[in-house]
């Protein structure tokens, strides 16, 4: 039998790889972007001004707004769509189609982001994707009428929720797998439907769960970069290459060579995240003990 010190050792082992790479590419990349945000070009400590230089572009607060539209649209459908699938996908009774369902929508997740959007600036491009004739129908005849801007938050939502919900709808359903079968099999012998159920016991048992997906899909969400990026350019410029604030970050950094403004932007974006991660747990009871 190991004795204690052993199992800890073992555990420092597992826990030490992470820890490296999260101070690596982590903290030391966070702390780097720290002393630009408040320094200029000869390290000379400047206080709020780069914050202040990127709040008056006259593209910051659109690209504010963008972002903010498109959280709006990926949240309410991510939560929505996930916990809804995942309740149906729990209900399922036959093993194999659970099993083919959760590897079919798992499937698209297994595309990293670039590659993904890839596969959808073939499926909106009218004159080749497999559905032209639907898009067609709906009145767009080319590629620059589908990305047109204001039409970017939704089509964005659609490519963000194909890549990334199936492995949220496996993990939802991992985690109702965790509800005392006992539990539900009582609340049918009282005589609670199929959405009495979802509603009293399986939605209040996965709060945690859901509040943890916020969390992380917001973090990512206000980091939109690579589906406006590619957009742009394959749309000449239509859909615009500051429509995001990470891309205005990126337009400081390496098209005005303003590296401070990009890292203040960075920062602030930072710290909306640990905010609202903040807020989240906060009001959701997120480490309390059940």
């Amino acid at each position: 039998m190991n004795s204690p010190s052993a199992r800890g050792r073992a555990g420092f082992g597992f826990v030490a790889p992470y820890v490296v790479l999260l101070i690596a590419f982590g903290i030391v990349p966070t702390g780097y972007a720290i002393y630009f945000a408040f320094t200029d070009s000869t390290d000379t400590f400047v206080g709020l001004a780069n914050f202040v230089a990127a709040a008056n572009d006259f593209r910051f607060v659109s690209a504010v707004g963008h972002v903010a539209l498109y959280l709006v649209f990926w949240l309410v459908t991510l939560v929505v769509f996930v916990v809804g699938l995942a309740l149906l996908l729990h209900r399922v009774t036959s093993r194999a189609v659970g099993r083919s369902l959760r590897f079919l929508y798992y499937i698209p997740g297994a595309l990293a982001g670039a590659a993904s959007v890839l596969v959808w600036l073939f499926m909106l491009d009218p004159a080749v994707s497999p559905v032209g004739f639907l898009l067609r129908a709906f009145g767009f005849d080319t590629f620059g009428q589908v990305v047109a801007p204001e039409r970017l938050p939704i089509l964005f939502t659609l490519i963000a929720f194909w890549t990334g919900a199936g492995g949220w709808i496996v993990v939802m359903y991992g985690a109702l797998n965790n509800i005392s079968p006992e539990l539900i099999e009582a609340a049918r012998i009282d005589g609670a439907g199929a959405w009495q159920t979802a509603r009293r016991i399986q939605l209040p048992l996965l709060r945690k769960w859901i509040v943890y997906m916020v969390i992380l899909a917001f973090a990512g969400g206000t980091q939109l970069f690579v589906e406006p990026q590619l957009l742009s350019q394959a749309s000449v410029g239509v859909a615009g290459r500051d429509y995001s604030l990470n891309q205005l970050s990126y337009d400081f950094a390496f098209q005005n060579n303003n590296v401070n403004a990009a890292a203040a932007i960075s920062v602030e974006l930072l710290v909306v995240g640990l905010v609202a991660a903040g807020l989240f747990v906060a009001r959701s009871g997120f480490f309390d003990a059940d």
